[in-house]
């Protein structure tokens, strides 16, 4: 049992139920060098759709990241940041069906979530998951490629290079080399939905991933890495075909 274990908590920036009688909890967790903001316009839209009127929509900010706790004892990988997400998820006292949303960096934490807490995870929605190989991590060109990732990180966000939260997510989390067969072995189902244009991703590895892992089906769209409206307009029908399996 870790130091933290008992202790870590993320910062809840979102918690709302249009109509308070909620049938199902979503919660968001994002990616890499980001916060809960992420999702705003995700959010707000779902909870424009009347459909989602029962739906509890939740987000987080993760360990290091937004109004969330940081320290030099954390070393911001995914054991932590999972505990966290428990931790967080447990405080909300949840009567309903839990489905978790990722998005990048986050897909891993709630793929590594669900594969821990089996019975707590009703389904998944993972948008844009960088799905690595070990013949990726084995390949010049995927070291080059997160080289050039970070130095395209710190010149957009100069700040991330005064602590160690972004260069340990990278490397611990977005290059740890089980994340795929995490992936693999889910039993819960999962949907992930992600663009053609995605130049982070290696998109080429979801379609495997698909055939080794029957629970898994992927949705192609044709935008890029970030939550555009091409992305998040597929939840909708998932959100309400899960209610209506629950009713």
């Amino acid at each position: 049992m870790s130091f933290f274990e008992k202790t870590l908590k993320l910062h809840k920036a979102h918690d709302f139920c249009p109509s308070g009688s909620p049938r199902l909890t979503v919660v968001f967790v994002h990616g890499i060098a980001d916060d809960s903001s992420r999702f705003d316009k995700t959010i707000a839209y779902l909870e424009g759709t009347t459909s989602l009127k029962d739906v509890r929509f939740v987000s987080f900010d993760l360990l290091g990241s937004g109004k969330s706790m940081k320290s030099d004892k954390l070393r911001y990988n995914l054991p932590e940041q999972t505990e966290a997400l428990l931790n967080s998820i447990n405080s909300l006292k949840i009567k309903t069906p839990l489905i978790l949303v990722g998005h990048s960096m986050g897909c891993l934490i709630s793929a590594r979530f669900a594969d821990l807490h089996k019975r707590m995870v009703k389904e998944l929605i993972l948008i844009s998951p960088p799905v690595y190989t070990l013949k990726d991590f084995d390949s010049p060109k995927f070291s080059v490629g997160m080289e050039g990732f970070k130095v395209a990180i710190y010149a957009r966000k100069p700040y991330l290079r005064e602590d160690n939260v972004f260069e340990n997510e990278l490397r611990l989390i977005i290059q740890n080399k089980k994340n795929y067969e995490i992936m693999k072995r889910l039993t819960r189902p999962t949907t992930i939905i992600y663009g053609s244009a995605d130049a982070i991703i290696a998109p080429y590895n979801i379609p495997g991933l698909t055939k080794e892992n029957p629970r898994i089906t992927a949705i192609k769209t044709p935008g890029a890495h970030g939550i555009s409206n091409d992305k998040y307009n597929k939840i909708p029908a998932i959100l309400e075909r899960i209610m209506n399996e629950t009713v």
